[in-house]
Formats: structure tokens, sequence, C-alpha cells
């Protein structure tokens, strides 16, 4: 199959797989990893990580669905979606997210993107949003905020002294906390007194 065919079919696609190729292509795993060899030394294909690579002059995608696709699965989270909310008044560089896998951390398009596990059972509490046109996993505010503390209380961040927590359910937020099922965290939330 030549290159401006498999474009064409490509094109809806940001970024994709080798499994989107083989459904555009019908070709060989063996024909699809030399396609990618291939292109991607003639710097037709980026490599944005393993099995997922993107044309090298297409649009970038939005780094935060590119989040989603990175590592997954995944929900972007932590201090991250505490700016988007503007419950933390700081810009976040590194794109934050929580993952049920192992923590890992990941260079793509030279932007920073962090995954920190969480347990299967907190592994909740994000929604569907609209950004940049693309449909994005995001924590909603208590559960980005519970999901943080966590790490604060394990010693794995430094808590935020000017958290705006206004707008935050404390009954909503309350209940992300008990899903840790950690009572010593719990305790330690009331005893911070964040909200």
């Amino acid at each position: 199959m030549k290159l401006h065919d498999l474009q064409e079919k490509l094109a809806q696609l940001k970024y994709f797989t080798p499994f989107d190729i083989k459904m555009f292509a019908k070709l060989t795993d063996g024909s699809i990893r030399k396609i990618i060899w291939r292109y991607t030394k003639k710097g037709i294909f980026v490599k944005l990580r393993n099995n997922l690579y993107m044309f090298k002059n297409n649009e970038k995608p939005s780094l935060w669905r590119l989040a989603n696709r990175i590592y997954g699965p995944s929900y972007i989270s932590f201090e991250t979606a505490l700016s988007y909310y503007g419950i933390i008044p700081e810009t976040v560089y590194a794109i934050t997210s929580a993952t049920s896998k192992i923590t890992r951390n990941f260079i793509v398009l030279d932007n920073e993107f962090a995954y920190k596990k969480i347990k299967i059972e907190a592994f909740t509490g994000y929604r569907a949003v609209k950004i940049d046109n693309e449909t994005v996993l995001v924590a909603e505010p208590e559960k980005a905020l519970a999901d943080y503390l966590y790490f604060v209380h394990l010693k794995k961040s430094s808590l935020n002294e000017r958290l705006r927590t206004k707008k935050i359910s404390k009954s909503v937020f309350y209940t992300y906390i008990k899903i840790f099922h950690n009572e010593s965290f719990s305790k330690w939330v009331h005893s911070v007194n964040v909200i």
C-alpha cells in the first residue's frame, strides 16, 4: 500500500497504532512493522511511544487526550486537574494522571506525562469532558483533590498552602476520601482541615 493511500485512511486519526493500520490496510503484522520502521526512519511518522504514532506534518493532538492514550487506563488528576479547576493558583507544566497500573513517567513531544498509581477501588470519580475539540477523561474537582491529598498523606507530594476549596462539595469530597479505605488517611484529612 502506498503512503498516500494509507495517509488518507489514517487522516481522521490524530495518532494511530499498528492495530489501526491493520484495520485500514489488512496487512500482516510483519508488513506493518516494516511500514512503521520505514516511515519513522524517513521522518514521516513520529513515534510518540511504543505502538503509538502520528504523521509528522499532522496537527499535534491535544496533550490531555494524548495523556489518556499514552498510558492507560488513566485520567487527568492531581495538580493538573486542580490547576484546571482553579483549586491551586499555579500553572502546572507536567500533565499528571491517575492510573491503576504501575507509576510511570514519559516525555512525549517534549512534554512530561506523569502517571501515579492509585488503588483499583479508588480508580473512579472522573468524567469525559471536551477540551480542544477532543474528549478527555478528567477527575471531578473533589476526586482530583482527594487523589492529590492521598499522595501528600503518603509524603510523595508536598501540601500546597494556597488551596482554594470554597467550590468543593464537602459531601462528595469525603465520599471520595472513603473509597481509599485508609483510616489514617481519613483522620489526616480531617486534621489538616483543607476544606
